[in-house]
């Protein structure tokens, strides 16, 4: 992963998209009463299909594999998140973006971090 501010912010606001995105397409779909686990994996699953289309066009400009693997994170994690928390309560729908947005955020941070301590970078 690179570390001049193109790529970092580019890297942030691609997954925080990525996360916002899924946030608000599993909120709509997904309503209070379903079954938690199976809103857990249609949501997860809706979150890597969004980061899969997102993925394309975004690759271009950061690269395949350095967009792809923080985007799936990110778009599982939001998915599965929201999923649960929507089959479990009604949240309001900026809530659930707030959500999905955090999701994103801790997702490129956990990969940054863990690629840094592969290379040996630095220590955690």
């Amino acid at each position: 992963m690179d570390s001049r501010l193109y790529f970092v912010l580019g890297d942030f606001l691609a997954n925080l998209l990525t996360g916002v995105i899924t946030a608000a397409i599993c909120s709509i779909i997904i309503s209070t009463g379903w079954n938690m686990w199976l809103a857990m994996v249609l949501a997860m699953i809706i979150g890597m299909l969004i980061a899969l289309v997102l993925w394309v066009p975004i690759s271009i400009y950061l690269g395949a594999m350095e967009a792809m693997v923080p985007m799936m994170l990110s778009g599982m994690l939001a998915g599965m998140v929201v999923g649960m928390l929507e089959a479990m309560n009604s949240y309001p729908f900026s809530m659930q973006l707030l959500i999905g947005a955090f999701c994103g955020v801790i997702s490129i941070n956990i990969v940054w971090l863990l690629n840094t301590h592969l290379r040996g970078d630095a220590e955690l």
